[in-house]
């Protein structure tokens, strides 16, 4: 049975920082693109970023430098680094696991930026 489990969501006040984690079980890790996506209330799910199974790492143009994805095959798990964190990146926050035909998602963690 596969599973992602998200974790590391809350409340932070705008400027602070966050580091969502996603542990998944029942893949082979190391073989997988894991994404971050995120849907904020009455928007569409939209894309943060992803890191290939080689490493490779691409990010939302709007959320590049100030996001940051990164994996652990070891851990079986990727995570994703936000700075400078703003109210309009109030959001759940989804991870995935694409290999080919298969794609797998996790419950999501909630995001909230707010003072």
């Amino acid at each position: 049975q596969v599973q992602l489990v998200e974790s590391g969501g809350g409340l932070v006040q705008p400027g602070g920082s966050l580091r969502l984690s996603c542990a998944a079980s029942g893949i082979i890790f190391s073989i997988y693109t894991m994404g971050w996506y995120r849907q904020a209330p009455g928007k569409q799910r939209e894309l943060v970023g992803i890191i290939t199974d080689d490493g490779a790492t691409r990010t939302a143009a709007s959320l590049k430098g100030r996001f940051t994805i990164s994996r652990d095959n070891a851990k079986n798990t990727v995570y994703l680094q936000m700075n400078s964190l703003k109210p309009e990146d109030t959001a759940v926050y989804y991870c995935n696991a694409v290999r080919t035909t298969q794609t797998y998602w996790g419950q999501g963690t909630q995001v909230t930026v707010s003072s």
